[in-house]
């Protein structure tokens, strides 16, 4: 097919992926022109969908803005993209017409999941897209009912939980794992979550699947493993998603076994013409390099940078060396975040390992108004001393502690390193220099080592 337009970067897909490497292209090539397309003319925020449900005035207030791109140059089509002609070096849309281009990025983004449950396709049972449309017709239909099943405790069940019990629902929220968020945390942080939410009134049910969504033409209740039904007007399916890579495999680009398009660390595709970033890439973990079902839009606007610095010219400071997956979430006032391996998982993979933990407040003295408890758990390898990984509850500085954790992680920074760390401190800022958690966890981390090798 013949284009009826062209570019020299061709984007397709209008999340944050696509956003930035849209605008990381116009900044490094101001020559180049710049066309995004995408399938979803009204875009979301994705971390503020399930606030959506109470905290957020309006859905609106989480619609995506588009000004920054159309004030740096990018021009923005609406269209699906249904075929990619790599010899041609093309892209056809529904629409009957095609676009040119000399680079591709692939930031399709993904699709929720549908279980393989009896009844997942009844009326009232929701998957989470990133459409403000789809969205505002979910959110209206959950503000009608009165009892509503969350289907997954990661990250999103536990916001969707959280904020549909405070808007004055009755939520059950049931989980297949152990525990809550037990993929990034550790079970003593999970459990505070569970903790949480019990107290907003949330039914918490752990360790348990669910059998069945039960109705007629719309769901009506909820069969669980063992044999419990209750009933629910509604469900809404957390449990996780799929990359979009069908455009990709029919252009013959190379794919992972998770089903992602294959890239290089540089996000090159298996055509050195066409990259792909977000979450219809492939990714792996920082530290073993198996590949990883992390689809975040930290981890998707870090791959959209390294994409677009690279588009016709590599950057040997600009790749990707591994997905460190950095987390945070906030559950009624408690912020959990984590960065990297838990000891669980680190185990898991065989390492040997060390923990530090500090425990403390995050204003100092800890009478400042505001002061909040702080928990910091640093993973650290036993043989090396390299930093792979933490944990961290508390107020509203740990969303930032956990920062410093991800880069010292990237870094490969030591555990002589951060406890040396100097820092700035301040009353109403932080904790206090003599009790600074990274450097009071990297201290019990590095006793334990001393007292290790004094022992051997």
């Amino acid at each position: 097919m013949s284009a009826d337009k062209s570019s020299d970067i061709l984007i397709i897909g209008g999340g944050p992926a696509g956003r930035i490497a849209a605008l990381t292209a116009r900044r490094y090539y101001p020559d180049k022109s710049v066309l995004l397309v995408q399938n979803v003319a009204k875009g979301v925020v994705p971390c503020g969908i399930p606030y959506m449900a109470s905290s957020l005035k309006s859905p609106d207030d989480n619609s995506s803005p588009c000004g920054s791109l159309s004030n740096s140059g990018v021009k923005v089509l609406d269209a699906d993209a249904v075929a990619l002609d790599r010899a041609a070096k093309t892209v056809s849309f529904g629409n009957g017409s095609a676009a040119a281009y000399d680079r591709l990025v692939l930031a399709c983004g993904s699709t929720p999941l549908i279980p393989k449950v009896p009844g997942a396709g009844l009326k009232n049972v929701f998957r989470i897209y990133k459409d403000l449309d789809r969205l505002k017709e979910m959110f209206s239909a959950l503000k009608a009912a009165s009892h509503i099943t969350v289907l997954g405790g990661g990250f999103i069940g536990v916001e969707m939980a959280e904020e549909l019990a405070k808007a004055g629902r009755k939520v059950t929220l049931v989980e297949l794992l152990p525990g809550l968020l037990a993929n990034s945390f550790d079970p003593e942080f999970g459990e505070l979550a569970t903790a949480k939410l019990k107290g907003l009134g949330v039914r918490v049910i752990t360790g348990t699947a669910v059998e069945a969504i039960e109705g007629s033409g719309c769901a009506e209740s909820v069969r669980l493993a063992g044999g419990e039904t209750y009933a629910c007007d509604a469900v809404v399916l957390a449990i996780g998603a799929v990359p979009n890579a069908g455009l990709a495999a029919n252009a013959g680009l190379d794919l992972s076994r998770t089903g992602a398009v294959a890239v290089d660390e540089y996000m090159r595709t298996s055509d050195p013409c066409v990259f792909a970033v977000g979450d219809c890439a492939e990714k792996k973990d920082f530290f073993t390099r198996r590949p990883v079902s992390v689809m975040l839009a930290s981890t998707a606007t870090a791959e959209a940078r390294v994409a677009g610095s690279n588009l016709f010219g590599l950057k040997v400071v600009r790749e990707n060396k591994g997905t460190i997956a950095a987390y945070s979430t906030c559950v009624d006032g408690l912020v959990l975040a984590s960065a990297g391996l838990t000891e669980a998982a680190a185990r898991r993979e065989g390492f040997e390992v060390v923990t530090g933990v500090s425990e403390g407040v995050d204003r100092h003295p800890a009478a400042m108004p505001g002061a909040s408890k702080v928990k910091l758990k640093l993973v650290f390898s036993r043989h090396s001393g390299l930093l792979m990984g933490g944990q961290v509850y508390g107020g509203v500085s740990s969303g930032e502690l956990i920062n410093i954790v991800g880069a010292a992680v990237q870094t490969g920074m030591s555990v002589t390193e951060l406890e040396t760390l100097q820092v700035a401190t301040h009353p109403w800022l932080t904790s206090a220099p003599t009790a600074y958690p990274i450097t009071a966890a990297a201290q019990d981390a590095s006793v334990k080592l001393f007292r290790a090798m004094k022992e051997n």
